[in-house]
């Protein structure tokens, strides 16, 4: 897999708010043979995640929004996790999309880690809150997530916002948008104590 495919997963409750923004600006300043597909998780909604991982007869789905973002999933060189923050983490629709990670890792045929690493975690949100210290868990469940899958991890493009629209005053992050996917996105690792 040479080319790559930018995969944006849209985790907001509503469509073109202020995470979303921000990840647009960033996806602007890839170049245009990088391949995009963005998929709303509002819009697709997954069902409730069952953990099956002590149970035989996992398979792979064929069709329904599951299928889609495995299928979407697999076919990224990066995955660009746009989430807003919601109590201090990842929404409720990113959440239960990560969920879903661990029972594709127990799918036959799937070899779904192997697959996954040395591919690239991104992660985009927007906070309401003055502090960027509150989006650690966030951040922190992102980096820990790569680093389980062996993936790389380009880190969390931070933007201010709250009522819709919100993040487009805030000159920081939007100057941080235009290098974002151009950093060196290095292997992600757990923290040391």
């Amino acid at each position: 897999m040479s080319r790559r495919r930018f995969l944006f997963v849209l985790g907001s409750s509503r469509s073109e708010g202020n995470t979303e923004l921000l990840a647009r600006r960033a996806a602007e300043q890839l170049p245009a043979d990088v391949e995009q597909e963005w998929i709303s998780l509002a819009d697709h909604p997954l069902p409730d995640f069952v953990d099956l991982r002590h149970d035989a007869d996992h398979e792979r789905p064929t069709r329904g929004e599951v299928a889609l973002l495995l299928d979407a999933t697999l076919a990224a060189t990066d995955i660009v996790i746009a989430s807003p923050l919601y109590w201090y983490s990842v929404s409720g629709h990113t959440k239960r999309y990560l969920d879903y990670w661990s029972g594709w890792l127990r799918t036959p045929g799937l070899d779904f880690k192997a697959t996954m690493a040395g591919r690239t975690l991104w992660g985009v949100t927007a906070l309401s809150d003055d502090e960027p210290v509150v989006a650690d868990p966030l951040i922190g469940t992102l980096n820990n997530s790569a680093a389980y899958m062996k993936m790389r991890f380009g880190g969390v493009l931070l933007g201010n916002g709250s009522k819709p629209g919100d993040v487009l005053n805030d000159t920081e992050a939007l100057t941080r948008a235009k290098t974002f996917f151009s950093a060196e996105a290095p292997l992600a690792r757990f923290p040391q104590p």
